[in-house]
């Protein structure tokens, strides 16, 4: 059973509203959709989003990745020798993290498939429901205050916040106006995608343990390269600190792990290259005892399914973030993940469980 075919299609799905974060505002998920057809017409599903300021691709690099450089090498190859496949796959040319990922979960929806299992199973099949936090954007303290609301009385338990942007005072506004709305039962973790220096996060996080603002985690407070800052901030702060812009590859992890930079680490399958590296990673977290969460760029459902597969398939990974889907107007997807509020499950369909990517 060998690769026959590598197709790649555009897709553009508006947001509902307005994400913002300190690095950017997105107000249209961009993907590049990929399609992997086998010798005996398996056909595995994957999704590349363009995250500039993160993996620093775009539509046309992601393309001209795939379709010029990787499928050629890839077509042809036995799907069932898949080390060779991803050894082939991660050795094509540097980076371009994206890119491999949405072809990775190809692979991997059609390992699956070939296996009769749903992926999450073929992976190890630790649990097969999963609970998401949803994010709150970055506005003024009012503008979160009702969003955070809103999303509470849509059935979600955690929220996660973005924040970093401008001063520490507004931060600990923004916060504080979400706890006097919400109360202190919903869990609170915040993301400062890299909005402080280190002495500035220390001063922000103790401020809020102080106020008892009560936050469970505290993810990429600093730049990502500023591996001496991270561990500052954690050495000085008693609430957890996430490593996630720090970590793309398995060596990103193995230094952060050994300078003890981070309590926990955020696994995204477009940081990673996808469920191959990622996988990699997590265990390598586990071994030192660091928890792990896997989350998302801003995807559809195509990319959601499969880092939610990864995600339950094992034990270390404790944390999920997979809201992307829900903020978005329309479902390209029939089929894979199954959302009811907060909480998501698999069909018993193998692979990712996709029936239909709509591409009208």
């Amino acid at each position: 059973m060998y690769i026959k075919s590598i197709e790649t299609f555009d897709v553009a799905v508006p947001l509902t509203k307005p994400f913002k974060t300190a690095l950017r505002t997105v107000t249209t998920a961009y993907s590049v959709y990929v399609t992997i057809t086998t010798s005996d017409g398996i056909v595995g599903h994957g999704e590349a989003p363009p995250t500039h300021v993160i993996t620093g691709e775009s539509m046309d690099s992601i393309r001209y990745a795939i379709n010029e450089i990787i499928a050629p090498q890839l077509i042809g190859m036995n799907i069932l020798q898949s080390e060779q496949i991803f050894q082939k796959l991660n050795t094509a040319l540097v980076r371009n993290t994206s890119a491999k990922a949405a072809l990775d979960m190809g692979i991997y929806d059609i390992l699956a498939k070939h296996s009769g299992l749903p992926l999450y199973q073929f992976l190890g099949g630790y649990r097969k429901k999963l609970e998401t936090d949803f994010t709150v954007s970055v506005n003024d303290p009012s503008e979160m205050a009702d969003d955070a609301e809103q999303y509470i009385k849509d059935g979600f338990k955690v929220l996660k916040v973005k924040v970093g942007i401008g001063e520490i005072k507004d931060d600990i506004q923004r916060i504080r106006a979400i706890r006097d709305r919400v109360g202190m039962t919903p869990k609170l973790r915040l993301d400062a995608n890299q909005g402080w220096n280190a002495k500035e996060a220390v001063k922000a996080i103790s401020l809020m343990e102080d106020t008892g603002l009560s936050i469970e985690f505290v993810e990429q407070p600093v730049p990502a390269w500023d591996l001496e800052g991270l561990k500052y901030v954690t050495d000085h702060t008693y609430t957890p600190i996430m490593a996630d812009e720090s970590v793309f590859s398995v060596q990103d992890a193995k230094q952060v792990l050994k300078m003890r930079a981070a309590d926990l680490i955020n696994i995204k399958l477009m940081k990673s290259g996808g469920i191959y590296h990622a996988q990699k990673i997590n265990t390598l977290a586990e071994a030192s005892g660091v928890k792990c969460m896997v989350g998302s760029m801003i995807e559809t459902k195509l990319g959601i399914t499969a880092a939610a597969h990864f995600a339950a398939s094992q034990p270390n990974i404790r944390y999920f973030d997979f809201d992307a889907p829900l903020m978005l107007k329309n479902d390209l997807i029939v089929g894979g993940v199954i959302y009811d509020k907060s909480d998501m499950t698999f069909s018993n369909e193998p692979g990712l469980g996709i029936v239909h990517v709509n591409l009208d």
